[in-house]
């Protein structure tokens, strides 16, 4: 064994990879001479960089022997007295990452490319000058090694940023999806507000005249509800509320819109609901709605609704609003009648048709 270092410690600190090369080198190489003048050729090329190492070992098994942490390159021979090259070199990568050359006298294109594609770094061959090469060809596969070491730091960083990135990009979907729901829900009753429906009615009426499919507006409004609430407090009055909503919600399916209109008023939207289905679900919900607020009134009548219907096909409305404010005139007409009614718009000028109990 041969071993040879400049005076000054080498630091353990990784370089960058533009920082000049200072190696220290493993020679692994059985015969004395070769290991010696490999020794002496890297020595002589980087003597004036302190802190340059050159260890040199006969044997693959002197080779595991070394703390291979303490070394920038190892140059291996492809025969060894106790080890093949290509089988040492398994051995060395397994212990750690660390740029190997091949220095041998085979001089095999089919050799140096199953080295190579086993990890060896560069192979090179031992003819004519190659010691006057080796040193710079060191130097370049080291500066490769850095290279590689630090492409591969970036992509890590870049791939911990873009996770990181994809990470607050779904939290602030999630808080932007959340506050859409709060701008869109009214905080009582779970239904979508008044802002909202505008938004479906808008786009409901278009899909509905543009593909020719009918569309029902229910209006709704709950009978006596302030006499009610004044009585029985706004406790009270809030939980009828919250009555009415959930059986409206459970009587319409996932296509259909219903909000809070405002105050003790609800609007439902039915699209390819004919007017016939409108007034099949709005009489489901009046049934209900009593059963469903006696215990908060504590009378066996419970809360009762009034509820007006317009359709598109039936009523014709010129526009999104006008489809509400027909349903709205209904209404109006079911509390003229007795209220606890439904009564349809009908067509303008007709006399509207009421279906009370």
């Amino acid at each position: 064994m041969c071993e040879q270092q400049d005076s000054k410690p080498s630091s353990s600190s990784s370089p960058a990879w533009d920082e000049p090369v200072i190696p220290r080198t493993l020679v692994v190489e059985d015969d004395p001479d070769q290991r010696e003048l490999i020794c002496d050729a890297m020595l002589m090329y980087f003597q004036d960089r302190p802190g340059s190492k050159v260890v040199g070992v006969a044997t693959g098994s002197e080779c595991l022997a070394q703390d291979l942490n303490g070394f920038d390159a190892i140059l291996l021979d492809y025969q060894l007295p106790d080890v093949s090259g290509l089988d040492l070199l398994n051995q060395i990568l397994a212990v750690r990452d660390i740029p190997v050359i091949f220095v041998t006298g085979n001089n095999s294109s089919a050799t140096a490319a199953e080295a190579i594609r086993r990890g060896a770094q560069d192979y090179v061959v031992k003819l004519g000058d190659y010691l006057f090469a080796l040193p710079v060809v060191v130097e370049k596969n080291i500066r490769q090694y850095r290279l590689k070491r630090e492409n591969a730091r970036l992509q890590a960083e870049l791939r911990a940023s873009v996770e990181q990135i994809r990470i607050k990009n779904a939290q602030l979907e999630e808080s932007l999806r959340r506050l859409q729901e709060m701008a869109d829900t009214d905080h009582l009753t779970a239904l979508a507000n008044r802002r909202a429906f505008s938004e479906t009615l808008d786009r409901y009426f278009h899909e509905a005249t543009r593909y020719d499919f009918d569309l029902s507006c229910a209006m709704c409004d709950l009978d006596d509800y302030k006499p009610l609430n004044d009585s029985l407090g706004h406790l009270v009055g809030d939980k009828i509320l919250v009555a009415a909503a959930d059986v409206i919600r459970s009587t319409l399916r996932s296509s259909d819109t219903a909000a809070r209109y405002g105050g003790d008023e609800f609007v439902l939207l039915l699209p390819h609901t004919p007017i016939e289905m409108a007034i099949n679900v709005a009489e489901r919900i009046r049934r209900q709605l009593t059963a469903a607020t006696q215990a908060h009134t504590k009378c066996a009548k419970g809360v009762t609704i009034s509820i007006g219907i317009s359709s598109l096909m039936c009523d014709r409305p010129s526009s999104a609003d006008a489809l509400v404010s027909m349903a709205d005139r209904a209404l109006y007409v079911a509390k003229d009648r007795g209220k606890n009614c439904i009564v349809t718009f009908g067509e303008i000028g007709a006399v509207s048709q009421s279906h009370c109990p």
